[in-house]
């Protein structure tokens, strides 16, 4: 397996190419997609993640890792297809209305991607029947709401009510997380999660999603 591990690493130092690369090598030995993907572009991701959370590397690391995970994904994702690879889940995330800041949401989309999750970003300023509707279209499992402005804190209840009156709050879990967002608003809303920072949305949504 040193070939995985080659590529893990490589994805850790955000070397896109080399990523690409390694990942053209693991598919021509004959390794199986997803075990390139488990062992190899996830198992990286999953140390960045990690080390972020650590406060090891900032954000820029992260982004180039990223980088040469899509690398990576674009090779795989046929393959995937192909063999009819199920992921870990479907998420949607976004910015809950009337708040335009996306980097926090962003870096969720990225390491929910790189943890093996479908993930659909709505962007940010999402009204609460966007995200309702978009998760009860594309079954997702669970809701990402992020907000960095109290003022628009209310947009993650009203997301929390939809569901109950689609008779859908069992099926879509809730994860909220932003500056503001505490666990007490949590428990306050009746959301199923709180996170304060990417890796930790990561491993909420995986427990979540497990269950």
């Amino acid at each position: 397996m040193q070939l995985l591990e080659q590529l893990a690493a490589a994805l850790r130092e955000g070397e896109d190419e080399r990523t690409a690369e390694l990942t053209r090598a693991a598919v021509a030995a004959g390794i199986a997609p997803r075990d390139i993907l488990d062992s190899g572009l996830v198992a990286g991701m999953n140390v960045v993640g990690s080390q972020f959370r650590d406060g090891d590397i900032f954000l820029p690391e992260v982004l180039l890792a990223a980088r040469a995970m899509y690398a990576g994904l674009a090779i795989l994702k046929p393959l995937l297809v192909k063999d009819n690879i199920p992921s870990l889940g479907r998420v949607v995330i976004g910015t809950v209305q009337g708040d335009l800041h996306d980097i926090g949401k962003n870096l969720v989309g990225i390491m929910l991607r790189g943890a093996g999750f479908d993930v659909i970003d709505l962007g940010n300023d999402v009204a609460p029947e966007r995200f309702v509707d978009t998760a009860l279209k594309e079954n997702c499992g669970a809701i990402g709401l992020s907000a960095l402005l109290t003022t628009t804190m209310p947009g993650m209840k009203r997301v929390v009510e939809l569901l109950q009156q689609r008779n859908a709050r069992q099926q879509v879990k809730v994860v909220i997380g932003g500056a503001p967002v505490t666990p007490e608003y949590c428990r306050e809303i009746g959301a199923d999660g709180y996170a304060f920072d990417a890796a930790a949305a990561v491993d909420k949504v995986r427990e979540l999603l497990s269950k």
